[in-house]
């Protein structure tokens, strides 16, 4: 049977390898989907954390300039001089005499009591409150190492299914690879009936001239793009300047 490895390298973007620690393009997807559902959680907390804030230096304003003191103070005084040295005179300056009063008054008042008090949150209580959603987010990048386990999961307790897949993968890059050779060919065969480049000519003349530029001007492989290897194989018809690399040759 025809092997599969090693995989060509548009191939390798559409796998998952369980033992890079690097997060790759199809997890990368689902992960920024995860970290989309999110976002309005996100939003929502912001909102709500400004709102406060702006509630709250709206509070401390009113605080601040409508506290109002009032002061007052009064005096009062009262006198009844009864003149005379009779009996009657001296009866009236003994009743009359208990009306006699002086009194000052002074009450100081505020509306304190009627102002609003805000408290605003302290910096422990801001970081409380974004905590559990930052560890959301963590979560929604991390998740993506413990997904990988899904296979070997799965193929444990239900090997013959994962035979099947195995299978049918193995037969899909066949007819993945039987398409792409069919339709390089084609590409190939195009580029071939037209007349290089002003860019392919100085870069084969500057290869020619100079050899020991040919590691910084290396070429790549016709059909992958692959850069140029040792292993890497011209064309043998000496008009043509393509070059394949091992797998494609």
């Amino acid at each position: 049977k025809r092997t599969l490895l090693p995989l060509l390298r548009e191939e390798t973007s559409s796998f998952i390898f369980p033992c890079n620690p690097a997060v790759q393009r199809p997890e990368l997807q689902h992960m920024v989907l995860e970290l989309l559902r999110c976002m309005p959680l996100l939003l929502c907390l912001f909102f709500v954390i400004g709102l406060d804030h702006f509630i709250f230096s709206i509070l401390s304003i009113i605080q601040h300039h409508s506290f109002t003191e009032y002061s007052y103070q009064t005096s009062h005084h009262l006198s009844v001089n009864v003149m005379g040295t009779s009996l009657m005179a001296e009866l009236l300056r003994s009743t009359i005499g208990a009306l006699n009063a002086s009194f000052d008054t002074e009450v100081e008042t505020s509306n304190l009591a009627c102002l609003p008090q805000p408290t605003g949150m302290t910096r422990q209580q801001y970081l409380n409150t974004c905590l559990p959603l930052g560890a959301l987010a963590l979560l929604c990048l991390v998740q993506v190492y413990p997904f990988r386990l899904r296979r070997a999961i799965a193929s444990f307790y239900f090997p013959k299914r994962e035979k099947t897949r195995v299978l049918f993968l193995y037969n899909k890059l066949l007819r993945q690879r039987k398409n792409f050779l069919y339709l390089q060919r084609g590409r190939v065969a195009r580029q071939a009936r037209q007349p290089p480049g002003l860019g392919t000519l100085l870069l084969q003349w500057c290869r020619q001239r100079w050899p020991c530029l040919r590691r910084c001007l290396r070429r790549r492989c016709t059909l992958c793009g692959k850069p140029e290897t040792p292993w890497h194989q011209p064309c043998p018809n000496p008009d043509c300047v393509a070059l394949y690399c091992e797998w494609c040759w």
